[in-house]
């Protein structure tokens, strides 16, 4: 019976630390990575996985259309890495205050 006790304590150790080390943070990215793609909105600027850069055109569930260089491409949402600037009113002031400020910065 002790010597099931001595067994069963490193295994569970080696199983919570697998879980913390490498499970728990690779669901966290997935989760963050599905919440991106779903906030995608006509207008944003994306990079796909293989660093086409382009800006979104239309969408649906599965796919996107890119408008990049004139040309319109078509991708599955999992294709994209990241989103460069999101469309709208409050991106587009964030970086307007952002140009404001430095630009005074730049005066003084």
């Amino acid at each position: 019976m002790q010597s099931l006790g001595q067994f069963a304590l490193p295994l569970i150790i080696f199983v919570a630390i697998f879980y913390f080390l490498i499970l728990r943070p690779q669901q966290k990215q997935k989760k963050q990575v599905q919440e991106m793609q779903s906030s995608l909105s006509r207008g944003d600027k994306i990079i796909t996985i293989g660093g086409l850069q382009g800006t979104v055109e239309s969408f649906d569930d599965q796919n996107i259309v890119l408008r990049s260089s004139g040309s319109k491409l078509s991708f599955e949402r999992s294709a994209i890495r990241s989103i460069i600037k999101k469309s709208g009113s409050a991106a587009e002031e964030d970086s307007k205050k952002k140009d404001d400020k430095e630009t005074t910065a730049e005066k003084e």
